[in-house]
Protein backbone atom coordinates (compact mmCIF):
# COMPACT_ATOMS: atom_id res chain seq x y z
CA UNK A 1 0.00 0.00 0.00
CA UNK A 2 2.48 2.39 -0.93
CA UNK A 3 1.63 6.22 -1.78
CA UNK A 4 -1.48 6.20 0.08
CA UNK A 5 -2.75 7.18 3.58
CA UNK A 6 -2.89 5.61 7.11
CA UNK A 7 -6.05 6.61 8.58
CA UNK A 8 -9.38 6.94 6.37
CA UNK A 9 -12.86 7.19 7.01
CA UNK A 10 -15.06 4.73 5.19
CA UNK A 11 -18.63 5.69 5.36
CA UNK A 12 -20.99 3.14 4.70
CA UNK A 13 -18.64 0.86 6.61
CA UNK A 14 -21.52 -1.53 7.00
CA UNK A 15 -22.32 -1.80 3.30
CA UNK A 16 -21.73 -4.20 0.78
CA UNK A 17 -18.82 -2.23 -0.32
CA UNK A 18 -17.59 -0.74 2.40
CA UNK A 19 -17.74 -3.58 4.51
CA UNK A 20 -15.17 -4.96 1.92
CA UNK A 21 -13.35 -2.34 2.16
CA UNK A 22 -12.96 -1.52 5.73
CA UNK A 23 -11.44 -5.42 5.88
CA UNK A 24 -8.64 -4.99 3.47
CA UNK A 25 -7.79 -1.70 4.99
CA UNK A 26 -7.38 -3.19 8.54
CA UNK A 27 -6.26 -6.76 6.79
CA UNK A 28 -3.19 -3.64 5.54
CA UNK A 29 -2.23 -2.71 9.11
CA UNK A 30 -4.68 0.73 8.51
CA UNK A 31 -6.72 2.63 11.05
CA UNK A 32 -10.54 2.80 9.31
CA UNK A 33 -12.80 5.34 11.15
CA UNK A 34 -16.27 3.60 10.36
CA UNK A 35 -19.36 5.17 9.70
CA UNK A 36 -23.01 4.12 8.97
CA UNK A 37 -26.38 5.28 10.17
CA UNK A 38 -27.39 1.30 9.35
CA UNK A 39 -30.80 2.49 8.10
CA UNK A 40 -33.35 0.18 6.79
CA UNK A 41 -33.35 0.42 3.00
CA UNK A 42 -32.63 -3.08 2.86
CA UNK A 43 -32.77 -5.96 5.47
CA UNK A 44 -30.74 -4.86 8.54
CA UNK A 45 -29.20 -8.12 9.77
CA UNK A 46 -26.86 -7.83 6.42
CA UNK A 47 -25.32 -4.86 7.48
CA UNK A 48 -24.96 -6.00 11.16
CA UNK A 49 -23.33 -9.48 9.43
CA UNK A 50 -20.79 -7.02 8.01
CA UNK A 51 -20.35 -5.05 10.56
CA UNK A 52 -19.97 -8.01 12.69
CA UNK A 53 -17.18 -8.97 10.51
CA UNK A 54 -14.89 -5.74 12.00
CA UNK A 55 -16.09 -5.29 15.52
CA UNK A 56 -13.42 -5.69 17.79
CA UNK A 57 -10.20 -5.63 14.88
CA UNK A 58 -7.71 -3.87 15.74
CA UNK A 59 -7.73 -0.33 14.36
CA UNK A 60 -11.54 -0.60 13.62
CA UNK A 61 -13.70 2.34 15.10
CA UNK A 62 -17.36 2.45 14.56
CA UNK A 63 -19.68 5.18 14.51
CA UNK A 64 -23.62 5.70 13.90
CA UNK A 65 -23.56 8.60 12.15
CA UNK A 66 -26.10 9.71 8.99
CA UNK A 67 -23.79 11.20 6.85
CA UNK A 68 -26.62 13.96 5.87
CA UNK A 69 -26.27 15.26 9.81
CA UNK A 70 -23.57 17.88 9.26
CA UNK A 71 -23.58 18.65 12.85
CA UNK A 72 -22.70 14.80 13.85
CA UNK A 73 -20.16 14.43 11.20
CA UNK A 74 -18.54 17.64 12.08
CA UNK A 75 -18.00 16.45 15.64
CA UNK A 76 -16.81 13.74 14.28
CA UNK A 77 -14.06 15.41 12.35
CA UNK A 78 -13.06 17.24 15.46
CA UNK A 79 -12.94 14.33 17.72
CA UNK A 80 -10.50 12.81 15.09
CA UNK A 81 -7.14 14.37 14.33
CA UNK A 82 -4.84 12.76 11.87
CA UNK A 83 -7.42 12.23 9.28
CA UNK A 84 -5.98 11.26 5.95
CA UNK A 85 -8.09 10.41 3.68
CA UNK A 86 -12.32 9.74 3.27
CA UNK A 87 -13.76 6.59 1.17
CA UNK A 88 -17.16 7.68 0.40
CA UNK A 89 -19.34 4.68 0.22
CA UNK A 90 -22.88 5.56 1.84
CA UNK A 91 -24.92 5.80 -0.58
CA UNK A 92 -28.86 5.17 -1.43
CA UNK A 93 -28.25 2.36 -4.33
CA UNK A 94 -30.33 0.72 -6.78
CA UNK A 95 -32.19 1.99 -9.93
CA UNK A 96 -35.69 0.99 -9.24
CA UNK A 97 -36.16 1.82 -5.67
CA UNK A 98 -34.69 5.76 -6.75
CA UNK A 99 -38.44 6.34 -8.70
CA UNK A 100 -40.13 5.53 -5.63
CA UNK A 101 -38.34 7.83 -3.09
CA UNK A 102 -36.01 10.40 -5.01
CA UNK A 103 -35.99 12.44 -2.31
CA UNK A 104 -33.74 10.97 -0.16
CA UNK A 105 -31.11 9.59 -3.01
CA UNK A 106 -30.69 13.50 -3.35
CA UNK A 107 -30.36 13.76 0.65
CA UNK A 108 -28.04 11.23 0.94
CA UNK A 109 -25.89 10.89 -1.94
CA UNK A 110 -25.77 14.53 -2.64
CA UNK A 111 -25.65 16.75 -0.10
CA UNK A 112 -23.98 14.01 2.12
CA UNK A 113 -21.32 13.84 -0.31
CA UNK A 114 -21.20 17.94 0.13
CA UNK A 115 -20.89 17.78 3.70
CA UNK A 116 -17.86 15.43 3.84
CA UNK A 117 -15.80 17.52 1.00
CA UNK A 118 -16.72 20.42 3.14
CA UNK A 119 -15.00 18.53 6.40
CA UNK A 120 -12.19 17.86 3.84
CA UNK A 121 -12.06 21.23 3.07
CA UNK A 122 -12.50 22.88 6.49
CA UNK A 123 -10.09 20.28 8.46
CA UNK A 124 -7.60 20.12 5.02
CA UNK A 125 -7.86 16.68 4.17
CA UNK A 126 -6.35 16.35 1.09
CA UNK A 127 -7.84 13.04 -0.61
CA UNK A 128 -11.65 12.09 -1.65
CA UNK A 129 -12.99 8.98 -3.20
CA UNK A 130 -16.59 8.95 -4.42
CA UNK A 131 -17.76 5.43 -4.83
CA UNK A 132 -20.33 6.39 -8.61
CA UNK A 133 -21.95 3.82 -11.11
CA UNK A 134 -22.06 2.25 -13.97
CA UNK A 135 -25.56 3.77 -14.38
CA UNK A 136 -24.72 7.00 -15.46
CA UNK A 137 -23.49 5.76 -19.15
CA UNK A 138 -27.42 5.17 -20.05
CA UNK A 139 -28.74 3.43 -23.20
CA UNK A 140 -27.18 5.42 -26.24
CA UNK A 141 -23.49 5.27 -25.34
CA UNK A 142 -21.29 2.95 -27.03
CA UNK A 143 -19.60 0.35 -25.07
CA UNK A 144 -17.16 -0.67 -23.55
CA UNK A 145 -18.32 2.28 -21.55
CA UNK A 146 -15.19 4.79 -21.16
CA UNK A 147 -14.56 8.20 -18.64
CA UNK A 148 -15.34 10.08 -21.17
CA UNK A 149 -18.54 9.24 -22.42
CA UNK A 150 -21.57 11.16 -22.40
CA UNK A 151 -23.54 11.45 -18.71
CA UNK A 152 -25.84 13.62 -19.18
CA UNK A 153 -29.27 12.25 -19.81
CA UNK A 154 -29.37 9.70 -16.19
CA UNK A 155 -32.36 7.54 -16.44
CA UNK A 156 -33.13 7.52 -12.50
CA UNK A 157 -33.20 9.46 -9.72
CA UNK A 158 -30.61 7.18 -8.71
CA UNK A 159 -28.13 8.08 -11.05
CA UNK A 160 -28.99 11.76 -11.42
CA UNK A 161 -28.35 11.80 -7.61
CA UNK A 162 -24.40 10.10 -8.45
CA UNK A 163 -24.32 12.56 -11.16
CA UNK A 164 -24.57 15.64 -9.01
CA UNK A 165 -22.28 13.75 -6.66
CA UNK A 166 -19.37 13.94 -8.94
CA UNK A 167 -19.75 17.49 -9.86
CA UNK A 168 -19.60 18.79 -6.80
CA UNK A 169 -16.29 16.69 -6.46
CA UNK A 170 -15.21 18.91 -9.19
CA UNK A 171 -16.07 21.67 -7.83
CA UNK A 172 -13.98 21.14 -4.51
CA UNK A 173 -11.12 19.88 -6.59
CA UNK A 174 -11.36 22.89 -8.52
CA UNK A 175 -11.87 25.29 -5.45
CA UNK A 176 -9.88 24.03 -2.44
CA UNK A 177 -7.38 21.83 -4.12
CA UNK A 178 -8.64 18.50 -2.59
CA UNK A 179 -7.15 15.73 -4.65
CA UNK A 180 -10.70 13.35 -6.06
CA UNK A 181 -11.14 9.90 -7.23
CA UNK A 182 -14.57 9.27 -8.66
CA UNK A 183 -14.81 5.44 -9.02
CA UNK A 184 -17.77 4.32 -11.21
CA UNK A 185 -18.67 0.82 -10.49
CA UNK A 186 -20.57 -1.70 -12.58
CA UNK A 187 -22.65 -4.02 -11.08
CA UNK A 188 -20.69 -5.41 -8.08
CA UNK A 189 -21.90 -8.62 -6.72
CA UNK A 190 -20.45 -11.40 -4.27
CA UNK A 191 -20.89 -13.03 -0.52
CA UNK A 192 -23.34 -10.21 1.76
CA UNK A 193 -24.49 -8.21 -0.95
CA UNK A 194 -27.39 -6.10 -1.31
CA UNK A 195 -30.46 -8.04 -2.14
CA UNK A 196 -32.02 -6.16 -4.41
CA UNK A 197 -29.44 -7.07 -6.97
CA UNK A 198 -30.37 -9.89 -9.23
CA UNK A 199 -27.50 -12.31 -8.55
CA UNK A 200 -28.47 -12.36 -5.04
CA UNK A 201 -32.16 -13.12 -5.53
CA UNK A 202 -31.44 -16.03 -7.88
CA UNK A 203 -29.62 -17.56 -5.25
CA UNK A 204 -32.07 -16.75 -2.84
CA UNK A 205 -34.99 -17.61 -5.30
CA UNK A 206 -33.38 -20.92 -6.54
CA UNK A 207 -32.15 -22.07 -3.47
CA UNK A 208 -35.85 -21.67 -1.75
CA UNK A 209 -37.58 -23.14 -4.85
CA UNK A 210 -39.88 -19.83 -5.18
CA UNK A 211 -39.83 -18.47 -8.89
CA UNK A 212 -37.62 -16.17 -10.06
CA UNK A 213 -38.85 -13.33 -11.50
CA UNK A 214 -37.04 -11.70 -15.44
CA UNK A 215 -37.64 -8.74 -16.47
CA UNK A 216 -37.38 -8.74 -20.28
CA UNK A 217 -35.80 -11.58 -22.09
CA UNK A 218 -33.02 -12.37 -19.89
CA UNK A 219 -30.89 -11.16 -22.61
CA UNK A 220 -29.56 -7.96 -20.99
CA UNK A 221 -25.87 -8.41 -19.69
CA UNK A 222 -24.19 -6.92 -16.85
CA UNK A 223 -20.39 -6.78 -16.60
CA UNK A 224 -20.73 -7.98 -13.06
CA UNK A 225 -17.09 -7.38 -10.83
CA UNK A 226 -16.71 -9.52 -7.73
CA UNK A 227 -16.86 -7.45 -4.46
CA UNK A 228 -13.39 -7.93 -3.91
CA UNK A 229 -11.70 -6.61 -6.86
CA UNK A 230 -13.94 -3.46 -6.34
CA UNK A 231 -12.74 -3.05 -2.76
CA UNK A 232 -8.73 -3.48 -3.94
CA UNK A 233 -9.48 -0.92 -6.74
CA UNK A 234 -11.18 1.41 -4.20
CA UNK A 235 -8.36 1.27 -2.26
CA UNK A 236 -5.64 1.84 -5.18
CA UNK A 237 -7.45 4.87 -5.75
CA UNK A 238 -6.23 6.96 -2.27
CA UNK A 239 -3.30 7.61 -4.52
CA UNK A 240 -3.18 11.25 -5.63
CA UNK A 241 -4.39 11.59 -9.12
CA UNK A 242 -5.85 15.29 -8.80
CA UNK A 243 -9.26 14.27 -9.96
CA UNK A 244 -10.34 11.41 -12.12
CA UNK A 245 -13.13 9.96 -12.99
CA UNK A 246 -12.30 6.17 -13.03
CA UNK A 247 -14.26 2.84 -14.18
CA UNK A 248 -14.21 -0.40 -11.93
CA UNK A 249 -15.41 -3.01 -13.28
CA UNK A 250 -14.59 -7.07 -15.09
CA UNK A 251 -14.53 -5.99 -18.36
CA UNK A 252 -16.28 -9.09 -19.66
CA UNK A 253 -20.11 -8.68 -19.41
CA UNK A 254 -22.08 -12.02 -18.96
CA UNK A 255 -25.76 -12.37 -19.91
CA UNK A 256 -28.21 -12.32 -17.17
CA UNK A 257 -29.90 -15.77 -18.34
CA UNK A 258 -26.18 -17.43 -18.23
CA UNK A 259 -25.85 -16.43 -14.75
CA UNK A 260 -29.24 -17.73 -13.92
CA UNK A 261 -28.21 -21.18 -15.63
CA UNK A 262 -25.31 -20.87 -13.66
CA UNK A 263 -26.60 -20.66 -10.33
CA UNK A 264 -28.74 -23.22 -11.47
CA UNK A 265 -25.93 -25.30 -11.54
CA UNK A 266 -24.47 -24.59 -8.10
CA UNK A 267 -27.64 -25.05 -6.22
CA UNK A 268 -28.60 -28.10 -8.28
CA UNK A 269 -31.77 -27.05 -9.08
CA UNK A 270 -33.91 -25.73 -12.04
CA UNK A 271 -35.80 -22.41 -11.44
CA UNK A 272 -39.25 -21.68 -12.06
CA UNK A 273 -39.19 -18.72 -14.45
CA UNK A 274 -41.67 -15.55 -14.22
CA UNK A 275 -41.27 -13.10 -17.01
CA UNK A 276 -42.27 -9.54 -16.33
CA UNK A 277 -42.00 -6.16 -18.99
CA UNK A 278 -38.45 -4.76 -19.33
CA UNK A 279 -38.22 -1.88 -16.76
CA UNK A 280 -37.29 1.61 -18.22
CA UNK A 281 -35.11 2.74 -15.43
CA UNK A 282 -32.95 -0.23 -16.41
CA UNK A 283 -30.60 0.02 -19.49
CA UNK A 284 -29.82 -3.25 -22.07
CA UNK A 285 -26.08 -3.83 -21.34
CA UNK A 286 -22.90 -2.52 -19.27
CA UNK A 287 -19.70 -2.79 -20.22
CA UNK A 288 -16.42 -1.52 -18.80
CA UNK A 289 -13.81 -0.43 -20.42
CA UNK A 290 -11.23 -0.41 -17.76
CA UNK A 291 -7.84 0.96 -19.64
CA UNK A 292 -7.89 3.82 -17.32
CA UNK A 293 -7.93 1.75 -14.09
CA UNK A 294 -5.15 -0.22 -15.49
CA UNK A 295 -2.85 2.87 -16.25
CA UNK A 296 -3.53 4.56 -12.89
CA UNK A 297 -4.13 2.58 -10.74
CA UNK A 298 -2.54 -0.45 -11.35
CA UNK A 299 -5.35 -2.57 -10.91
CA UNK A 300 -7.40 -4.98 -12.89
CA UNK A 301 -10.11 -7.87 -11.34
CA UNK A 302 -8.20 -11.16 -10.78
CA UNK A 303 -11.71 -13.16 -9.69
CA UNK A 304 -13.58 -14.92 -12.44
CA UNK A 305 -17.37 -14.17 -12.53
CA UNK A 306 -17.89 -18.35 -12.08
CA UNK A 307 -15.63 -18.45 -9.18
CA UNK A 308 -17.41 -15.16 -7.40
CA UNK A 309 -20.86 -16.65 -7.97
CA UNK A 310 -19.66 -20.26 -6.27
CA UNK A 311 -18.40 -17.77 -3.08
CA UNK A 312 -22.01 -16.19 -3.13
CA UNK A 313 -23.96 -19.30 -3.37
CA UNK A 314 -21.41 -21.17 -0.74
CA UNK A 315 -21.77 -17.81 1.91
CA UNK A 316 -26.08 -17.68 1.15
CA UNK A 317 -25.92 -21.70 1.81
CA UNK A 318 -23.97 -21.34 5.34
CA UNK A 319 -26.30 -18.10 6.79
CA UNK A 320 -29.23 -20.10 5.39
CA UNK A 321 -31.23 -19.72 8.77
CA UNK A 322 -31.33 -16.24 8.44
CA UNK A 323 -30.80 -15.61 4.61
CA UNK A 324 -33.97 -17.44 3.26
CA UNK A 325 -35.87 -14.82 4.98
CA UNK A 326 -34.35 -11.34 3.68
CA UNK A 327 -36.24 -9.59 1.58
CA UNK A 328 -35.83 -9.95 -2.46
CA UNK A 329 -38.98 -8.50 -3.76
Amino acid sequence: MKDVVKTIVVTGTAGFIGSEVSRLLLDAGQKVIGIDDLNDAYDIRLKKWRLAQLEGRKGFHFHRIDITDRDALRQLFVDTPGIDGVINLAARAGVRQSLTNPWVYVDTNVTGTLNLLDLCREFEIKKFVLSSTSSLYGAKNPRPFSEEANTESPLSPYAASKKGAEAMCYSYHHLYGIDVTVLRYFTVFGPAGRPDMSLFRFVQWVNEDRPVTIFGDGQQSRDFTYVEDIARGTIAALRPVGYEIINLGSDKPFILMDALHLIEELVGKKATIVYKPFHPADILATWANINKAQQLLAWQPIFSFQEGVARLVTWYQQNQEWTKDVATD
